[in-house]
């Protein structure tokens, strides 16, 4: 079994399944925009019980965005970017105790809906002030990724609905680093999130990918 960690936003959430305190999105009790109701529903699980994955940790957070800019020009510095809650996984020696084999990342989502400034690839040499924007955002966060486990699989999850901007610039970014990019065509979506019909979307392109390798 590949021992597993998914970074994510809304659409990989589940309650129960992800930290204490962080925002949840799909739940036993469901959403009037969505028909999943179970975790057996979610992407994440079903493809794991077909590509030898083992959870150790789903760090998913709806609504979060990969760069320091969140909706309404919200500073997520410290709280729930994506660049952070890895920061603080690596400050508290999370990877020195837990072997990763395999990383799904799902996230940019928020990124483009929130009107965060795009700003400019930068696949190096950014600094702080400069993760406050998209595109440098990513590049930071797939490469400290990269450098944090040098020897595992790492996939991006690339959405439907991205600026075309951040979409590319994504690619790019996992090209630069190693990681294997799975981009879709089509989600089955309701309000912008996934039905069940749109977990099976995305879990059948998840496993047609990493079962190739």
């Amino acid at each position: 079994m590949k021992k597993t960690i998914i970074f994510g936003d809304s659409y990989s959430t589940f309650k129960g399944y992800i930290p204490e305190g962080y925002r949840v999105y799909y739940s036993e009790q469901g959403r009037p925009e969505t028909d999943v109701t179970r975790v057996e529903e979610t992407w994440w699980h079903s493809a794991f019980a077909e590509t030898d994955s083992e959870l150790v940790l789903n760090n998913s957070w709806s609504g979060s965005t990969i760069g320091f800019t969140g909706y309404d020009n919200v500073d997520c510095s410290k709280s729930s970017s994506f660049i952070y809650r890895l920061e603080q996984l690596i400050e508290n020696r999370f990877f020195e105790s837990n072997s990763i084999d395999r990383v799904f990342i799902f996230g940019g989502t928020n990124d483009s809906w929130s009107g965060a400034p795009i700003g400019e690839l930068m696949l190096d040499s950014w600094e702080r002030n400069d993760l406050y924007c998209v595109l440098p955002a990513i590049c930071c966060f797939f490469k400290t990724m990269r450098d944090t486990l040098p020897n595992a699989e790492i996939y991006a999850l690339i959405n439907t609905e991205l600026n075309p901007i951040i979409a590319d610039g994504m690619k790019k970014a996992c090209e630069h680093n190693g990681i294997t990019a799975i981009t879709f065509e089509h989600i089955d979506l309701r309000c912008g999130h996934p039905t069940i019909k749109g977990m099976q979307d995305i879990k059948e392109q998840v496993v047609k990918t990493v079962n190739k390798k």
